[in-house]
């Protein structure tokens, strides 16, 4: 291989969960920027369209495919609906999230059931059936957005950071049985991040300030700032690597 492989992704093709907004709307348009054909899916078909429209008005494409990503059923159905129209699914990034912010004592059974639902089964199973198309073509690239929560216990975000550090586990166990056949599966965890979904947190002056004390940066990432790992695990330059989390965290569990 090129040496200098970049991170061109012209003529792959790309699904996107999560999006909609926030961290997930950032990789999808970056992907899309770099060559992608992009599939951008969640439950929310509204902003998916947005998304997809603000993508096509730039000059790239993409589809929008409202998923429910805790029904085994539609996950199938998306992916057929991304190989029917497009052929083949090269890169597939599991941005999709939910959350509760609660104590232990009080959190709700049916809360945590909802988080690990949505944040480890989805993404197994996504990643599953886009994994056998990806076998039958010889491979592809799959990145799950994780958390520094998966490294580090944190007040209120025990199911949160719980179903992220199994995410984690899941992404070098994905990465050891499918190496074999050409699909690379890596993760890229943020620590935390200027979206609506972490708005809790930084928005809120105690919570925010506690966590900034520790970020060497000494402030909160935008959606933005994660797009570059993202793209060079999807692109031909992280080739040899697989099972990997990369933390785009401005230093914070490095302190």
């Amino acid at each position: 291989m090129d040496s200098h492989a970049s991170y061109d992704l012209s003529g792959a093709v790309a699904v996107v969960t999560g999006g909609g907004r926030g961290t997930g709307r950032a990789i999808a348009r970056a992907l899309a920027a770099a060559g992608a054909s992009v599939v951008v899916a969640s439950r929310n078909g509204p902003e998916l369209e947005a998304v997809a429209g603000e993508i096509r008005a730039a000059g790239g494409k993409a589809l929008a495919a409202a998923t429910d990503l805790t029904s085994s059923e539609q996950i199938e159905a998306q992916v057929e609906v991304t190989v029917g129209e497009s052929g083949r699914i090269d890169i597939l990034v599991n941005c999709a999230a939910t959350s509760y912010l609660a104590p232990l004592l009080e959190f709700k059974e049916k809360h945590w059931d909802k988080i690990f639902d949505t944040n480890c089964r989805g993404p197994l199973f996504l990643s599953r059936a886009a994994a056998r198309r990806m076998v039958d073509q010889g491979g592809g690239k799959i990145v799950n957005v994780t958390t520094v929560g998966a490294e580090r216990g944190s007040v209120g975000m025990a199911a949160y950071n719980a179903s992220k550090a199994a995410l984690k586990m899941l992404t070098m166990c994905m990465a050891v049985e499918w190496a074999p056949f050409g699909v690379n599966v890596n993760a890229v965890g943020p620590g935390l991040t200027r979206t609506e979904f972490s708005r809790p947190i930084w928005d809120h002056a105690e919570r925010a300030d506690r966590y900034v004390s520790a970020v060497p940066k000494d402030r909160v990432a935008e959606p933005e700032e994660i797009v570059g790992a993202v793209l060079f695990l999807a692109s031909d330059a992280s080739g040899f690597i697989t099972g990997q989390s990369i933390y785009v965290d401005g230093g914070y569990l490095a302190s």
